[in-house]
This record gives structure tokens, sequence and C-alpha cells, in this order.
């Protein structure tokens, strides 16, 4: 009888797709984590739209934090798509604009969750708007039971209502579901006084207070985000979200981006 061929020696073998990592040996600084990531993360290089290997990158990542056992809750932006019909939305109603954001944060949340589970991590989208065919909806008790179970739970439409960024969905849900510390991934290095992109002598903070924040205006995160951590003493670390392999260092515990604290 002859023998099989091995899928490496046929070139017509299909790709297999992402298996989840190697557990890692070093143990997490933290059990239960919230990241927030903007829409324009998984958009990439593109700025519009989902960018297939900057999402699968950004899956990478969870899946090697979700092998140490921290529990993930993630909520993602959905300016990869709203910022593109930004000049339309200066026109609209306030309420109608911010629907249309919300129902943006759900495509990519489905998006992440496709990549996730090809990876072999089990994952769950809860979505604020109830739309059942799509996500499940949001129902803390049974968001933290998913955690416990070792899936990842991606919290998509913001917190359901306009007028309400989705760093402060991102600060809410991370009190809720009472995280050990919320992490913004971001375009820079972390919290800095001034714009580094526009100012090339800007000061990088390595740890600031919240109140700090608020009182020096610096736009890093939604001001009513910073209140409601600030008042609920609930941690945030700022890093840079385009360095791979930053979201496992800070799990970790290496002095990466700029903590803030209450």
């Amino acid at each position: 009888m002859a023998r099989k061929r091995s899928a490496a020696a046929d070139p017509t073998a299909v790709a297999a797709a992402p298996q989840a990592p190697v557990c890692d040996t070093r143990e997490s600084m933290y059990k239960r984590i919230v990241l927030k990531l903007s829409g324009e993360a998984l958009a990439g290089e593109r700025g519009f739209g989902l960018d297939a290997a900057k999402v699968s990158e950004i899956t990478g990542e969870l899946a090697d934090v979700h092998a140490l056992g921290v529990e993930i809750g993630v909520v993602v932006g959905g300016g990869n798509f709203f910022r593109g019909v930004s000049e339309q939305a200066k026109l609209m109603d306030r309420v109608s604009a911010d629907n249309m954001g919300m129902l943006s944060t759900v495509i990519n949340a489905i998006a992440l969750q496709d990549a996730l589970e090809q990876r072999g991590v089990q994952c769950r989208v809860m979505s604020a708007v109830f739309m059942n065919q799509l996500a499940e909806p949001y129902i803390r008790r049974r968001a933290v039971r998913h955690l416990e179970k070792g899936r990842v739970v991606i919290f998509a439409a913001g917190i359901g209502n306009p007028f309400f960024s989705s760093d402060t969905a991102a600060s809410l849900r991370a009190m809720e579901i009472k995280a050990d510390v919320l992490l913004k991934g971001t375009k820079v290095e972390g919290v800095f006084n001034a714009d580094p992109v526009l100012d090339k002598d800007a000061v990088k903070y390595d740890e600031i207070t919240y109140m700090e924040v608020l009182r020096l205006g610096l736009k890093v995160i939604d001001l009513t985000a910073v209140s409601m951590c600030k008042d609920n003493n609930l941690p945030m670390i700022i890093f840079n979200m385009n360095q791979p392999g930053n979201i496992k260092r800070v799990v970790l515990g290496e002095k990466v981006g700029s903590l803030v604290t209450a």
C-alpha cells in the first residue's frame, strides 16, 4: 500500500488554521483584564475597514495572554468604519451618528471573535444593543461567568447609549466585571505632556495620577472615563499597540507604557 504524503510534502495541501500558543511558564501580574482597542488599530496601515494581517496579529497576542490563564475582556471602538464617514456625520443628528458608531463596533467585535476562534480560543461577543442573531445581550453576571469559564468576552456597542465614548464603555465594563486593570492600546508609547507626534520634545510619564491627567487636560482618554476610573480606584496602563508583543509584556509586569493610578 502506498504511503500517504505528509502535508509538508504535498504542495496542494491547504494551510492549517492558526494554532493555540504553547502555555508560557511565567505568571501574569493580573487575573482579569479589560483591553480597550480602537477601531483604527484593526485597520492597520489601510486606515479604513479591517486589515486581516493586523487582526491576526492582535488576536495572536490575545491568544498568548489567554494561554497565561488571564481572563480577558475586550472593548473595541468603531473608528475604522465610522471615521470614513465623518464628514457626513457632521451633518447628522448626534444620536443617529452615535448609533452608527455603535454598530461599527459590532462589526469589529465579530471579526475579532472569528479570528480568536480560529486560534482555538473560545470567545463570546456581548452587545449593549440587542441583536440576538449576531451577539449575546450584555448581562454582567453572564459576562463574568464566561470569563470564569476561560472565554474571551468582547464587549460591543459601547454602553448602548449615545453621547458616550468607547473609552467610557471600557472603564464601565472593567469596573462592572471587577477587572484588575484597564489596558488601553494606542499608537504612542504612553502618556506624554504634549502630543509626541507634533512635539519632539514631549516628555513621557512612566506613572501619573488620574487627577494630574484631568488637571493638565491630557487627551489620552475620554475625560468621563478618567473620572470614573479615579472615583473607583481602577488602575490603567496606556501603551503602544503597534509594538508586537506589548500586550503580553504589560500583563507580565514589564515596564511598558504609562501607569495611571488614582
